[in-house]
């Protein structure tokens, strides 16, 4: 039996609801799982809830920690499957590996993917930034997001 790696995202609660909180990861890389185990609890604003393995198989990685906000749709973790029903969410990991060390390089800034409220975007962009290009600032919004304040914390930085 072939096993493949897959990318288990977020899950959609709607369109009302696009971030989820994590409230905390019960796996780590390496643990066996079954389908249906408890991975992790997540919270919006809403309802807590758990949420479970899509499918039998091996945690290769956990993209989260207790506290983080993650839009829906957003890796939460890559897991190893022989779940052939979860063909569509393979993933090419000799790619994955090649943008990793890219991302890696000396000339690559090796950063956090920063989460953004729609107010710091709208500063940044109104100020001639590339929010997804800007990776010193410093977020102390909600959820670990950059807010606008700190956005004009970061420009006022700039200026002097």
């Amino acid at each position: 039996m072939s096993t493949f790696q897959i990318d288990v995202p977020m899950p959609s609660m709607g369109a009302t609801v696009s971030e989820l909180t994590i409230i905390n990861i019960v796996v780590a890389p390496g643990a066996q799982v079954a389908k249906g185990q408890k991975l992790a609890e997540l919270e919006s604003d809403k309802s807590a809830f758990d949420f479970e393995s899509p499918a039998a198989g091996t945690i290769v990685a956990v993209h989260g920690q207790k506290g983080d906000v993650k839009r829906s749709g957003e890796t939460l973790f890559r897991m190893e499957t022989a779940d052939a029903s979860l063909q569509h969410l393979a993933v090419a990991t000799a790619q994955h590996d090649a943008q990793a060390a890219a991302a890696a390089a000396p000339h690559a800034p090796a950063a956090k993917a920063l989460v953004w409220t729609p107010r710091a975007t709208k500063l940044a962009q109104e100020a001639g930034l590339d929010p997804t290009q800007i990776f010193d600032i410093e977020a102390t919004g909600p959820g670990g997001r950059v807010s606008g304040d700190d956005v004009a914390k970061y420009l006022a930085s700039r200026k002097g």
